[in-house]
């Protein structure tokens, strides 16, 4: 139950970062601030990201940086280089998509997946607008895929 409550808490307050700003078409989202290899990592993945993802167009995000992408309203988000989720443990319930595993949160009805067992952690919210996910996990499971290295068997 407290893992379900921090998963909820967190996909709340990135939803809460991802507020259109102004009506413009811009996204603000706070930008993860990893080591200098996970950084080179995520911006391998971040320039292959497609220019539209579900029919939505990409969008200018504040502050900018190489490291988050959004598409459409409501807004889809990646953002690349995020802290290790709280909520992943040996028995995590993940999802396998093109041999990369991602833990979805809250596990009833997620929103928020995140790619794990690579050298760095990439964060996709997806609102349940969206469906199914398997669209946008697929073409980020190959990118992370290519680009992140995966972490040492039995690593998360």
């Amino acid at each position: 139950m407290r893992r379900a409550v921090r998963a909820v808490s967190r996909a709340l307050a990135l939803a809460a970062v991802l507020a259109l700003v102004g009506g413009c078409g811009t996204v603000r989202m706070e930008p993860p601030d990893p080591d200098a290899r996970t950084a080179e990592l995520c911006r391998a993945v971040m320039a292959r990201l497609p220019d539209s993802l579900y029919g939505q167009e990409r969008v200018s995000v504040e502050p900018d940086s190489d490291l988050v992408a959004a598409w459409g309203s409501p807004t889809i988000a990646v953002r690349c280089g995020v802290e290790r989720p709280a909520g992943l443990r040996l028995d995590s319930q993940l999802l396998s998509v093109n041999d990369v595993a991602w833990l979805p949160e809250p596990a009833d009805s997620p929103t928020l997946f995140t790619a794990v067992g690579r050298e760095a952690y990439v964060e996709l919210t997806l609102p349940a607008t969206y469906t199914p996910p398997a669209a946008a996990l697929t073409t980020l499971s190959d990118l992370v895929r290519e680009e992140i290295p995966a972490l040492p068997a039995g690593e998360l």
